[in-house]
C-alpha cells in the first residue's frame, strides 16, 4: 500500500539541496514523500492526545500490588510541592493492585479494592484533578493481569465506560501476561484496537498506553490502532550497564537505548516509543525490579537519554523520598525542554568517537531551527568528545552558539567542533543555534564575552547584570 507522509529532513539529508537554501530557510525543511510501506493502515484512529510524550509518576517499580488511597494522596501532594508538578510531571498512575479481586473476571467483577481505595476512584481522581494532575488506572485484555486480579476480557466497553465515569485520563493496557511473547502478531493488534474503539467511544480524552513488552513489532502498528504510547521492550532493571539481560529478561539503560536506535522513525507527537519507566531515586531498593541501582550520574544520563530520545517520563520511585540531587535532576527545565519540544523528533546516534563504538553523538532537531546534543561515554574512562555542525548534523552552518543544558551555561559562538571531557556513563546535554556569520549577533555576543573576561580580570565589583547594563 502507498502512504503520503510528512518528512522532516534532519540533520541534514538531502545535504546537497540544503546548501542552496539561504540560511534562514535551513531551520527546517518540510517535504511530502509517497512510499510503499509494510506498516499496517487499518484503522488511522487518533485521540488527539499525548503530543508531547506524557510525564508522571507510576507506582509498580517502588510498590508492586502494594499501593492504596493513602500512598496516592500523599504523593500527589508531594508532588505538588517539590516541584516535580509544575515540571510536568502531570500524570497519576496506578498499576495493577487497585482491584478488589484476584482470579478471573469470569468469577469476579472489576471494581476498587475497598479497604484499600475507600473513598472510590472517582473521589481519588477528583482529588487528583484539584491539585492540578491527571490520573491514570492499569487493566489487561486477559480475564486475569499480570499480578493476577480481574482483568478486561469480554468487558472492555464496559471497562472503558466506568474508567470515563471516574475520570480517568490514562489507561495502561497490558497484554504482556495475557497473551505473551508468542502470540500472533494480528491476535495482538485486535486487542489493541478493541478496547481502543471502546475508550473512543466514550467521548472522554483518555491517553492510550498499549503495553506488550516490545513484543509483536507494536511500534509498526499501534499508532493507526490510536495507542499513545507502546514499550519497546521488556522490564527496564535498576542497572545502568549490566552484562546481558538479568534473568534473561530484563534491560538495563543502554540495552533499551540500543533497542531503540533503529526504530525512531515511529515515534512522534500522539503516538511515542515507551523506553520504560524512569528508575531515578530506585537506587537498589525497588519492591519490584532486579538490580543493584546507579550512581547519581548514571541516573542523571539515564533521564538525559530518555529525553533525547522523547520516551514518556514516568517516575518509578517514591517521590516522598527522593533526594535533592535526584530533583535537580528530574526537574531541570532545559532538559525537559528537549523531551517536551513540539517537533516530537527522537535523537539518532549521528556518529561515535572511537573504535569500540563507546562514545556515541545523539542528536535530534528542535522546533526553533536549533539541535539538541547528548555526548555519550558509554565506556570506564574518561574521554575527550567533540561535536561538528558540519560533520554530525550535516547543517553547513559557519558559525553556531552552544550552551551547555545541565551547567546551564553559555558557550559562545563556534566556527570549529567544541571539544569536552565527558566523564564514564556519562552524558553532556548540549543545544546548538546557528548563527549568521553576518549577524550583529555574533560580534555583540564576543563583545559581551570580552567584557565579563576584562571585569574578572581587573576584579572590579561583584560580576552580574546591574554592573553591566549593556548585557540585558
Amino acid at each position: 500500500m502507498f502512504l503520503t507522509l510528512p518528512l522532516l529532513l534532519s540533520f541534514g539529508v538531502l545535504s546537497t539541496l540544503a546548501q542552496n537554501l539561504t540560511s534562514s530557510s535551513m531551520t527546517t525543511l518540510s517535504l511530502t514523500l509517497t512510499v510503499e510501506t509494510d506498516v499496517p493502515t487499518s484503522t488511522g484512529l487518533s485521540n488527539g492526545l499525548a503530543l508531547t510524550p506524557p510525564m508522571g509518576f507510576s507506582s509498580w517499580n517502588q510498590f508492586g500490588d502494594q499501593i492504596t488511597e493513602q500512598l496516592f494522596h500523599e504523593t500527589i501532594d508531594t508532588m505538588a510541592s517539590n516541584g516535580l508538578r509544575d515540571a510536568g510531571f502531570i500524570y497519576i498512575n496506578l498499576d495493577d493492585g487497585w482491584q478488589h479481586y484476584k482470579g478471573n473476571r469470569s468469577q469476579n467483577p472489576l471494581e476498587p479494592d475497598p479497604v484499600k481505595f475507600p473513598s472510590g476512584m472517582k473521589a481519588l481522581a477528583d482529588y487528583a484533578h484539584s491539585k492540578g494532575f491527571k490520573l491514570g488506572i492499569y487493566s489487561g485484555p486477559g480475564d486475569s493481569t499480570c499480578a493476577g486480579y480481574t482483568g478486561s476480557l469480554g468487558h472492555e466497553q464496559e471497562d472503558a465506560n466506568m474508567f470515563a465515569s471516574w475520570g480517568i485520563d490514562h489507561l495502561k493496557y497490558d497484554s504482556c501476561c495475557s497473551e505473551g511473547i508468542d502470540a500472533p502478531t494480528p491476535e495482538v493488534q485486535a486487542i489493541v484496537l478493541k478496547m481502543s474503539k471502546a475508550l473512543l467511544s466514550t467521548n472522554r480524552s483518555i491517553v492510550y498506553h498499549a503495553c506488550h513488552c516490545g513484543w509483536a513489532n507494536i511500534w509498526e502498528w499501534a499508532a493507526s490502532e490510536g495507542a499513545n504510547q507502546w514499550r519497546i521492550g521488556q522490564d527496564i532493571s535498576d542497572d545502568f550497564n549490566y552484562p546481558g539481560n538479568r534473568e534473561k529478561y530484563y534491560f538495563d539503560v543502554l540495552d533499551m537505548l540500543d533497542r531503540g536506535n533503529n526504530i525512531t522513525q515511529y515515534s512522534g507527537p500522539g503516538h511515542w516509543n515507551d523506553y520504560d519507566m524512569l528508575i531515578v531515586g530506585l537506587d537498589g531498593n525497588s519492591s519490584q525490579l532486579v538490580g543493584t541501582g546507579a550512581s547519581n550520574l548514571e541516573y542523571r544520563t539515564h533521564f538525559s537519554m530518555w529525553c533525547m530520545v522523547a520516551s514518556p517520563l514516568l517516575i518509578g520511585s517514591d517521590v516522598r523520598t527522593l533526594s535533592t540531587y535526584d530533583l535537580q535532576t528530574l526537574t531541570n527545565s532545559e532538559v525537559i525542554e528537549v523531551s517536551q519540544d513540539p517537533l516530537g523528533e527522537a535523537a539518532q546516534v549521528v556518529g561515535t568517537q572511537d573504535p569500540g563504538g563507546d562514545l556515541q553523538v545523539y542528536a535530534k532537531a528542535m522546533a526553533d531551527g536549533s539541535y539538541a546534543v547528548a555526548l555519550l561515554n558509554r565506556g570506564p574512562v574518561t574521554a575527550d568528545m567533540s561535536i561538528s555542525a558540519r560533520r554530525d548534523l550535516t547543517m553547513p552552518w559557519d558559525r553556531y552558539r552552544l550552551r551547555d543544558l545541565w551547567k546551564h551555561k553559555e558557550h559562545g559562538c563556534y566556527d570549529i567542533p567544541y571539544t569536552i571531557e565527558v566523564m564514564p556513563h556519562e552524558a553532556k546535554m548540549l543545544r546548538l543555534w546557528q548563527v549568521d556569520k553576518n549577524a550583529t549577533a555574533y560580534t555583540v555576543w564576543n563583545l559581551k564575552l570580552e567584557a565579563l573576561r576584562v571585569f574578572e580580570m581587573r576584579k572590579v565589583k561583584p560580576l552580574n547584570a546591574a554592573n553591566l547594563p549593556f548585557l540585558n
